[in-house]
């Protein structure tokens, strides 16, 4: 190196490239390092914006950038002018070479300036001065220049003789005014903000729009496209979206970048689908694929009755290849980026190696410890931006891969014929789309690491073997002996794992039932019975879940020991053999088996993916070979003689089922209808009305015409078929969007013909009701509608669609006589008059209008005729007069019943604003307080521990490593000393151990020399040492796995038993205002993730938390001056991630919200595919597919490409600290202060820095988001009202021993700010009385029993039980001293036992007795005895014996008082009058009340009390009460008896 510098700059060997020369910088300096590096950085940068796209308008031309592209081509030439004079003057002024050098290269960096600022001007950068750091760059050279031009004033001899000198003054003159030039035009100033804004958005225009219709704002730019390389490599590009993130501006979908073209849905399945074309080509007639991009006529793989169409069907195209046409050379190209990260990987060890090497030799140069160290940069740098790139773009295929199956299986639903589709149900399809797409995604990220994985192995396995020699098959076999042991564990999880979740399954079924009947429970007060069987359930479950956590922790012990085992068993092979360790062998076998680790772990979910991705393109595939509808075989496309025909069809026979599948059935089987229709043709305008009884073929007819049917002979002719057909189906199909838009369906809005269908199809007053009008949204298949409403809306959309010929299937059945008169006459008769109508339906009395009648039986056509002819006839069906007049009835009724739900769904909904608080969703981090209550659930001790031993793990591990660094320090120096003694008889310092004389015969070595004998004692006691070491590393792991599993272990229990306690006290009122799922929610998925999902993200993240301190700590002890490089570093890493942490979380909860728009869109469209078709709207909807896809891809793109951004910032990092690290240790070497084993430890521990910095960050997030459940549980365990468990006085045991009840002046409200339920409430109800309770709605009858039981508490007054203020007993005992029959039967899962009596107080003999009395025991002897099971919610009892058994349970209390909340419709008549008489037999002498809602039931009672709005109206006998005229009661009674 020395050498070569001397020549080039023709200088003293000695000191090559001088400084300082003469009073001034050395020339030779100035050129090599002000001057060429500064070119050769700016050439860089500048090749990098050589690809930038032009942007698509005219940029008008600029004097800032016109001087800049000038002064760039002028000192082109300049430059390469100022060869010349230096080649003809050759030594005189400079070296030669050097000043070749120097001009070649400023040449070709000012070239490709020029090139790069005309790159720029043309695109979108034009606007502004351009990049910054390019101009920057370029002014570096300035002051090489100056310094040139100083030190040819004076060395230059001017004279005449001279020419070359003189002019060659004058080109460097020239060169700096050229310069100076370029400054001038880059101060120019550029565009204004105005103008630059009208041309941003006239650049927006030409981009492609997310949605149609929506006006892009300013910050939507396209990613990626038109951006240089720098800022493709470092994604500069994501910047301002990181800092909207930052800034919690992303809450839309459309806040985020549009994908790049290439990737954009349109784009991949046009490329997608070409690939198709052509291999569907290749073995099929050119005609048949032409019919697959015609709008409604889909791809035919042959469902006609050509005989030729059954060898089209069998060769499919297979899904596979397709997507290997379309990606695969993309996809597979990126294999050469993996190759080379992969490769530059193993360059790390390679030159650590290296310069460790170079550490331990006194001769080497220093030129070569630069060198390994500027490798070490480059490789690392490099290696970095392969592995990232190559993630980027595996990413970008994953998403055209997931864009083409997606868009694929949507059209393939859309094209399919309706009869293959039934083989696959509508939940299987949308999981090809979810669940299999996903699987395939997988496979493009795990299908590089196949190939890549053995390769890297056996790479490592080769530099072992080069390190150690054979001793690396020592560490091979402890690996490969760890393969068996790890399936056999695996197993062992899986097998517990299933176990458990079947305790899981049976404690939240128990959960729901504790939930669906916690009145009943509270009333019953067996909360406790109930928390212990769920108790009981859990503990199961922990039972299993602790064996697989201790099974994991073995895993994970496993894993961490390994890397430590195979170094030891490598360096005891490796020594037993009898070589001398070295420190450079050490660490680079330390090195490598790192890296031998990792494959061996991940190889097995590899191969995973693999094959799950296998079997979900054959899932995939076999759907896509499903027979598409084939309409140009279907319809016959000649016009008939007759034009005046809408429709014809003639000896035609339809199946529903394929010829071939037909004939595999048995012929007895139930098979499908054949529609058979030998002559049938409607004219234009007709009304045609189909008549037939139920399953004769009316709905096969209307399907056979649109084309749904499979077509086995004869011919079909429509007109107009292009149009499609105006379709109501039977089962109205209401998409989940507002009315309006159903009924427009994809139309333009024309508001007088929205109008007149509105009004015809009788929709006006229900759009009237609707709480937004025509704009309320539908739910998923319009469950907030009634059924008249879907089938009006269904109806109106056909109308709307204006087609020719219309198929009405029905539309009459769901709506009253009234409303089908109107849309008879309105409608059918009115609005469409002039169109072609064919009318199926029941309801004959309408079709007296009709032009003709069909009568269709068993699938043919009976009988033809008018109306006259024809409605006798079906009279004569089964269907007689007086069933007419009871549909009408129902009809009406059906009617009533509809705006009876409408009116009480809209007061629920009005209720449920009050009601159902919405659910609250904290933003930001989680707080500081959720990581405290998990620590206390783990308990502080354990916690500690666990920390302590991580820390002792961490550290013996590090110590481990110090100790073999100190060994080599030691022997390195026992080694030159003993050489320095012996002359050179000893090789030079290669660090001897011991030589294999020693291990022999120490005593003969004695003779020679003493050091060996002294060596072998030192190996004795360093590798005891180091085992020793090794072995407390081994315990410390296996120590803190176990720990760390039992801590999690005991928070999970925890936190489920604080959990549970809480929410089994808390007071109805939540129970009310709390939907179930919400509750059910907290104890299934939220504690599944405390139970397993933390416990495993936490031990990474702590793992990772203290590898990143040990290796600081080592770094930092090896090398101290790293100290003031890491701490701007730290701070840069700190500001990074949070910056990271807020955009990623707000990307990924976009991407989740954009995600189930495509799969509700997809069922929805399955579902209503029949109307889809007919109405010619497939276009459309794979338009809208596509347009959701765009959305979600979006967001998945720029989820993605935020990761990649973080990766690349972190690996910049992790270079800065190795070449920090090599740098430093090679200005600690020339100072003679190194330690090479420290200096090697440090940066064999900083190449995995990137790794640790990556992997704190990912496990953060993902700790905080299942820190989330955590939050969830303590927001229950701590915020919701519980009831109070206080007990202010001891009552007797058998209070209240007379029931005597009384209410002083109660008052009560369900919650702040409603008005009183009871508003100063007043009664005294005597001993043995038997009382009924009356009044509307709402009167507060309830709220007496609510407040007796005090399941709410009074705001004033007072209630007293035998002169006992009930507000001073504990609820446990005052509840037990109550009985209760409540309105709706409650029981559990259970045996009739446990429902009767849940505590097992009574005798079987009680129990039997009690059954008895309430008519019961025959029933339950017939079940089995009390040991039959009652099933889930008492389901193999009728409701009538359900309410028996309640009352059974009531009288088993043996209460004083009776409350009796009547059962309204579940019980008949005789269940009814038994239920009386044994609660007049068995409850004689106790106090009894009773809310009646039939008010025969109490006119024997003692005395009836009668509530209004809260208060008491009338109390009084019955019998006075009916007779007082004006009396409330009597009103009632007249009322329930009409």
């Amino acid at each position: 190196m020395e050498s070569i510098l001397a020549d080039l700059c023709g200088t003293n060997p000695d000191n090559p490239l001088p400084v300082w020369v003469h009073g001034s910088i050395g020339h030779c300096f100035n050129q090599l390092t002000l001057n060429v590096i500064p070119h050769a950085i700016l050439a860089v940068v500048s090749a990098c914006f050589l690809g930038t796209p032009r942007s698509g308008f005219r940029v008008p031309c600029r004097p800032s950038w016109g001087c800049r592209i000038a002064a760039s081509f002028t000192l082109a030439v300049l430059f390469l002018a100022d060869t010349i004079p230096a080649t003809i003057s050759q030594q005189e002024l400079g070296p030669l070479y050097l000043e070749v050098l120097v001009n070649g290269t400023a040449t070709v960096t000012w070239f490709t300036h020029g090139l790069a600022l005309l790159m720029l001007f043309r695109s979108i950068h034009g606007f502004t001065k351009g990049p910054v750091a390019l101009a920057f760059l370029a002014l570096l050279s300035i002051p090489s220049l100056i310094i040139k031009l100083v030190w040819y004033y004076h060395k230059t001899a001017w004279s005449p003789a001279h020419p070359a000198a003189s002019s060659r003054f004058a080109i460097l003159c020239l060169q700096l005014a050229s310069l100076l030039v370029y400054v001038i035009g880059y101060l120019f100033p550029t565009t204004s903000r105005q103008e630059f804004l009208s041309i941003n958005h006239s650049w927006h225009e030409d981009q492609p729009i997310s949605e149609p219709g929506i006006p892009v704002p300013d910050q939507q730019r396209v990613a990626e496209d038109g951006e240089s390389w720098l800022s493709r490599f470092f994604y500069i590009w994501m910047n301002p979206l990181m800092k909207h993130g930052y800034q919690g501006k992303l809450k839309q979908p459309q806040d985020v970048y549009v994908l790049p073209r290439q990737l954009q849905a349109a784009n991949v399945c046009d490329c997608f689908y070409s690939c198709w074309q052509k291999k569907a080509a290749l073995p099929q007639v050119e005609e048949e694929t032409v019919s697959l991009t015609s709008p409604i006529i889909a791809r035919g793989d042959g469902s006609s009755n050509a005989p030729d169409s059954l060898h089209h069907a069998q060769k499919p195209v297979r899904l596979f290849s397709v997507l290997n046409a379309a990606f695969g050379l993309r996809f597979y190209s990126l294999g050469l980026l993996k190759l080379a990260g992969n490769l530059l990987g193993f360059s790390g060890p390679l030159l650590l190696n290296l310069l460790v090497n170079f550490m331990e030799s006194q001769q080497e140069p220093l030129s070569h410890g630069v060198l390994y160290a500027l490798g070490l940069f480059a490789g690392s740098f490099l290696g970095a931006l392969f592995r990232n790139q190559f993630t980027y773009e595996v990413n970008k295929v994953t998403l055209m891969v997931r864009a083409a199956i997606i868009s694929a299986i949507y059209r393939k639903a859309l094209r399919v014929s309706s009869s293959s589709l039934t083989r696959f149900t509508l939940g299987e399809i949308v999981n090809f789309m979810s669940t299999d797409a996903a699987r395939l995604v997988n496979f493009c990220i795990s299908f590089h690491e196949v190939w890549s994985m053995p390769f890297q192995f056996a790479i490592t396995l080769y530099l072992l073997y080069e390190q150690v020699g054979i001793a690396f098959l020592g560490g091979v076999a402890l690996t490969l002996l760890l393969v068996p042991i790890n399936k056999i564990i695996a197993n062992r999880i899986l097998m517990n794992n299933k176990e458990m979740l079947k305790h899981k399954d049976a404690r939240v079924k128990l959960m729901t039932e504790f939930l669906s009947g916690i009145r009943v429970i509270k009333f019953y007060t067996w909360e406790k019975h109930f928390s212990t069987r769920i108790n009981t359930c859990r503990a199961k479950e922990l039972q299993k879940l602790r064996a697989v956590q201790y099974l994991d922790a073995v895993c994970v012990y496993l894993w961490a020991a390994l890397p430590v085992l195979v170094s030891i068993a490598i360096f005891v092979t490796y020594v037993l053999l009898g070589h001398p360790l070295t420190a450079t062998k050490v660490f680079t076998a330390l090195a490598l088996v790192g890296m031998l680790v990792l494959p061996l772990n991940s190889f097995p979910w590899v191969l995973n993916a693999i094959l799950e991705a296998k079997v979900s393109l054959d899932r995939i595939q076999r759907f896509l070979e499903l027979v598409d509808q084939d309409l140009e075989a279907y319809y016959a496309l000649d016009v008939p003689s007759g034009t005046a025909a809408a429709m014809e069809i003639q000896c035609a026979a339809f199946s529903w089922t394929p010829v071939e599948e037909e004939s595999t059935r048995q012929p007895f089987s139930t098979g499908t209808v054949q529609l058979h229709i030998e002559n049938l043709s409607v004219e234009k305008g007709m009304l045609l009305g189909v008549v037939g009884k139920i399953g004769s073929g009316k709905s096969s007819l209307l399907a056979a015409i649109t084309g749904e049917l499979i077509k086995q002979g004869g011919r079909v002719y429509i007109c107009d078929l292009e149009q499609g057909f105006g379709l109501a189906t039977q089962e109205p199909w209401i998409q989940s969007t507002t009315v309006r838009e159903n009924i427009l369906f994809g139309r333009e809005y024309d508001a007088r013909l929205y109008k007149e269908v509105v009004e015809a199809c009788a929709l006006s007053d229900d759009l009237n009701i609707l709480p937004a009008g025509d704009q309320t949204e539908v739910g998923e298949n319009g469950v907030t509608l009634s059924g008249g409403q879907k089938a009006r809306i269904a109806l109106a959309r056909a109308v709307y669609q204006e087609k020719e010929l219309y198929l009405l299937d029905d539309p009459l059945a769901a709506v009253d006589a009234e409303v089908a008169n109107h849309l008879m006459q309105k409608c059918i008769l009115g609005v469409l008059k002039h169109k072609t109508r064919i009318l199926c339906t029941h309801r004959t009395e309408f079709l007296k209008k009709a032009d003709v009648l069909l009568l269709i039986d068993n699938g043919r056509i009976v009988k033809t005729g008018t109306p006259a002819d024809i409605l006798p006839l079906v009279e004569a069906f089964p269907k007689s007069k007086d069933m007419d007049k009871r549909e009408e009835e129902k009809a009406h009724d059906e009617q009533g019943q509809e705006v009876a739900v409408e009116t009480e769904a809209k007061e629920s909904t009005q209720n449920n604003h009050l009601i159902h608080k919405e659910e609250e969703k904290k933003e930001g981090a989680v707080a500081f307080e959720v990581y405290k209550a998990y620590w206390l659930a783990v308990g502080s001790c354990l916690a500690l521990s666990i920390l302590l031993s991580l820390f002792l793990m961490q550290a013996s591990r590090n110590i481990s490593d110090w100790w073999l660094s100190h060994w080599i320090s030691s022997i390195s120096q026992t080694a030159n000393t003993s050489a320095m003694a012996c002359s050179a008889s000893l090789p030079s310092p290669h660090l001897l151990l011991f030589s294999v004389a020693g291990l022999v015969s120490p005593i003969q070595a004695l003779d020679t020399t003493p050091a060996p004998s002294n060596g072998s004692l030192d190996v004795n006691f360093y590798l005891i040492v180091y085992g020793s070491i090794a072995g407390a590393n081994s315990f410390f792991t296996i120590l803190r796995a176990f720990l760390f599993a039992y801590g999690t272990l005991r928070a999970a229990a925890v936190i489920h038993n604080r959990l549970l306690q809480r929410v089994i006290k808390a007071t109805v009122t939540f129970f009310d205002t709390t939907p179930t799922g919400r509750i059910l929610n907290r104890f299934s998925s939220d504690l599944y993730c405390v139970d397993e999902n933390l416990p495993f993200m936490l031990n990474i993240l702590l793992a990772n938390m203290y590898g990143l301190l040990g290796m600081l700590v080592i770094v930092t002890y090896g090398l101290p001056w790293i100290g003031l490089v890491l701490l701007p570093l730290a701070a840069l890493y700190y500001s990074i991630q949070r910056y990271y942490r807020c955009t990623s979380r707000e990307l990924k909860r976009l991407y989740s919200v954009t995600l189930s728009p495509i799969y509700t869109h997809f069922s929805e469209t399955l579902s209503g595919l029949c109307s889809i078709r007919a109405m010619r709207a497939t276009e459309r909807f794979e338009l809208e597919n596509h347009l959701r896809l765009e959305q979600n891809q979006r967001c998945l793109f720029v989820s993605n490409t935020a990761v990649q951004w973080l990766d690349i910032r972190l690996q910049m990092i992790g270079v800065a600290v190795i070449t920090a690290i090599a740098g430093i240790a090679i200005i600690q070497h020339q100072k003679q202060l190194g330690n090479p084993g420290l200096v090697g430890l440090s940066l064999s521990y900083a190449l995995s820095v990137t790794n640790l910095l990556s992997d704190l960050i990912s496990s953060f997030t993902l700790t905080e988001t299942m820190m989330v459940s955590v939050e969830r549980t303590e927001e229950y365990t701590t915020d919701i009202p519980t009831e109070p468990q206080d007990k202010l006085i001891q009552v007797a045991a058998d209070w209240p021993s007379q029931g005597l009840v009384e209410f002083q002046q109660a008052e009560l409200a369900y919650r702040e700010g409603l008005p009183n339920a009871l508003d100063g409430v007043s009664f005294t109800i005597y001993p043995g009385e038997k009382v009924g309770i009356v009044g509307r709605t709402g009167s507060g009858k309830s709220t007496l029993f609510l407040a007796l039981f005090r399941m709410l508490e009074l705001k004033s007054g007072r209630i007293l039980l035998d002169g006992v203020d009930s507000h001073l007993v504990g609820l446990e005992e005052l509840r037990s001293r109550l009985a209760i029959i409540p309105q709706d039967p409650f029981l559990f899962s259970g045996s009739i036992q446990e429902n009767l009596d849940p505590q097992g107080k009574r005798t079987d003999a009680e129990l039997r007795e009690m059954l008895e009395q309430c008519h019961l025991w025959d029933a339950v002897t017939q079940m089995g005895g009390l040991d039959s099971e009652v099933g889930e919610r008492g389901r193999s009892l009728s409701v009538g014996q359900r309410q028996l058994l309640c009352l059974a349970r009531a009288l088993l209390t043996q209460a004083k008082v009776l409350c009796i909340d009547e059962a309204t419709a579940n019980v008949d008549q005789k269940t009814d009058q038994l239920l009386q008489k044994t609660i007049r037999q068995c409850f004689a002498d106790k106090t009894v009340l009773t809310i009646a809602h039939r008010l025969n039931t109490i006119l024997d009672s003692d005395r009836v009390l009668v509530m209004q709005a809260g208060k008491v109206a009338e109390l009084d006998s019955p019998t006075h009460l009916s007779q007082k005229d004006g009396s409330l009661f009597q009103r009632l009674l007249h009322s329930g008896q009409q």
